[in-house]
């Protein structure tokens, strides 16, 4: 399967407005954002968890990358809720769930294979900081390496924003709106700006709250290897 898998075009998809599909496991349903891949796949979706629905334990060979949107997700490790960010990078083991139900943001199988950071932030427990150089954008840092940088940023209300894009550029709206190419984006909508490109967007009249993936796009974007029979 593929959508929306040429990354040097711009893509946009409003979630909040698409059905829910349901995935091999019972009580899991998603909305896919982008996809390259059959059922194991390097995939950008949005996953709901129904109350006691959990995935056999599985370990995770290209790497997991989430953001706790609504509720409480779940695992051995402990109880995430609204606002935590976890990496589990390639070898990594768990058994995720969600006794009261929760919805998830989540990246697969899109690490360096020789990456073995792995991450967990409470961003309610953190504080913002004012974006050098970039007026009305503050940031809160979530994870950063020689190949890509995370973070939340914070728009205040109208605040025009622009940046150039040599990596390319991945933007989940969490709160409030944007514009950009006379388009507007709410919660649970998501752009993706290709290397070379530039965000020009305009914060809406309340301010608005992303989650951004910047530099990432440069790198050759592939599925995962069928397993071996």
């Amino acid at each position: 399967m593929e959508l929306n898998a040429d990354f040097s075009q711009r893509s946009a998809v409003h979630a909040a407005s698409l059905p829910w599909i349901p995935s091999p496991i019972a009580g899991v349903e998603r909305r896919m954002l982008d996809r390259i891949g059959a059922e194991v796949a390097r995939a950008t979706s949005i996953v709901r968890y129904a109350p006691n629905s959990h995935f056999s334990p599985h370990t995770h060979g290209g790497g997991e990358e989430f953001l706790v949107l609504e509720g409480v997700f779940q695992d051995e490790h402990g109880d995430y809720p609204p606002g935590s960010y976890v990496r589990n990078p390639p070898t990594t083991r768990h058994k995720p769930g969600s006794a009261p139900g929760c919805t998830i943001f989540v990246k697969l199988w899109q690490f360096d294979a020789d990456d073995r950071t792995e991450v967990r932030i409470d961003t309610d427990k953190r504080s913002f900081v004012p974006a050098p150089g970039r007026a009305g954008v503050e940031v809160l840092p979530l994870f950063h390496d020689a190949r890509e940088d995370v973070r939340l940023e914070q728009w205040a209300p109208d605040a025009d924003v622009a940046l150039d894009l040599p990596g390319g550029i991945e933007v989940l709206v969490l709160e409030g709106d944007f514009m950009e190419a006379e388009e507007r984006f709410s919660p649970q909508s998501w752009l993706r700006l290709p290397p070379g490109g530039r965000l020009q967007a305009q914060a809406g009249p309340r301010g608005t709250k992303v989650w951004i993936k910047s530099g990432h796009l440069a790198l050759p974007q592939r599925a995962p290897k069928p397993a071996a029979a």
